[in-house]
């Protein structure tokens, strides 16, 4: 039993929109939701580096929402700093979240390579009229390495939404679609007080309603203490049909009236998958001509795979559009890209069959 009602620190995602993470405590429990990495601006890489004002290994468990980076890349540097208990997520999450932490220390160990290689290049230019620097000034460590990655992911446990569990007694834990990607959760943390429960909500990033491929989000029935993501609270978003509208235009114009070939820059987990099921769906309704689509990322590609591995989570029309691509012998035909010459080749591809 919990002695009195926990306490809440925010140690990111407030003030900014990236390297979300909250520390709950209360006497004898101590426990993290989502450690993400700070992304963007000046001080993003001093904020990823500082220390946790917490000891990592005294931490109960850690929940996470979803995969994406400012929401989890600080996990394997919280690994390595001594954190070995259980990371809660839902089982695409934990799918997602092993491709994308490797590909962040992919990352990580390679700037470090390229910062070490630029300052010993830059110390031989000084020439020998300024004193040598020491070896130790120009060692760049990355944030975290692969190995740190790893640990992580061994750590993950991977659960159903609607499907209560204990991270350890008087916690009793439930995910809830949160309808912002594959896997997406809000979290619903019911802690054993001497007065009864003390409900805290934790919504994650919500998706839109009508999001392609994933459901809706599902609304939390009640909490005492409800954390809200606000990223975009003070706006409104233009309904869907006016931004395919314009997309459809765009294509057109670019494909069919110009013989050119389009190049969208997405984010790989997410952005990637809802593109490709928005193009798939528009050709179907034949407002697209046929095209052909490359997918040139490893990370997205492996994203992908993810989402038809987890086919069922995704809302019933991604479903259905699935199912009609896998049996159309026609367009879009969509490529991904697996080696560099891949890659090479889209640059001399036709757009129009």
């Amino acid at each position: 039993m919990l002695a009195t009602e926990p306490t809440l620190t925010f140690l990111g995602g407030t003030g900014e929109v990236t390297g979300s993470c909250y520390l709950v405590e209360a006497p004898g429990l101590r426990f993290l939701v989502d450690c993400g990495m700070f992304q963007g601006g000046r001080e993003a890489g001093d904020k990823n580096r500082r220390p946790f004002p917490f000891d990592p290994a005294a931490l109960d468990f850690v929940l996470l929402t979803h995969a994406h980076i400012d929401h989890s890349g600080l996990l394997p540097r919280l690994a390595a700093e001594g954190f070995s208990g259980v990371i809660h997520s839902t089982a695409p999450t934990a799918d997602l979240a092993a491709v994308m932490l490797r590909d962040s220390a992919f990352i990580q160990e390679k700037e470090a390579e390229w910062s070490r290689k630029s300052a010993r290049a830059s110390a031989g230019q000084r020439g020998s009229r300024h004193p040598p620097r020491r070896h130790d000034d120009l060692a760049v460590e990355p944030l975290y390495r692969m190995a740190d990655a790893e640990r992580a992911i061994a750590l993950f446990a991977g659960t159903r939404y609607e499907a209560p569990f204990e991270p350890r007694p008087g916690v009793r834990v439930v995910f809830r679609d949160a309808g912002h990607i594959l896997g997406s959760a809000s979290v619903e943390v019911m802690l054993v007080l001497p007065d009864g429960t003390h409900r805290i909500v934790f919504s994650g990033d919500l998706g839109q309603p009508g999001h392609p491929i994933v459901r809706d989000a599902v609304p939390v029935p009640q909490a005492d203490t409800l954390l809200v993501e606000a990223t975009y609270g003070d706006r409104m978003h233009r309904p869907m049909d006016e931004t395919l509208d314009e997309l459809v235009e765009a294509l057109t114009s670019a494909l069919v009236e110009r013989k050119g070939n389009v190049v969208i820059p997405a984010f790989a987990v997410g952005r990637t998958q809802d593109l490709l099921m928005l193009l798939i769906r528009l050709t179907r309704e034949g407002r697209l001509p046929p095209m052909e689509v490359y997918v040139d990322s490893p990370l997205a590609t492996s994203a992908t795979q993810i989402t038809l591995k987890h086919h069922a989570e995704l809302d019933d029309e991604a479903a259905h559009l699935g199912r009609w691509l896998a049996s159309a012998k026609g367009y879009p035909r969509i490529h991904f890209s697996e080696s560099v010459e891949d890659s090479m080749f889209i640059n001399t591809s036709a757009t129009v069959p």
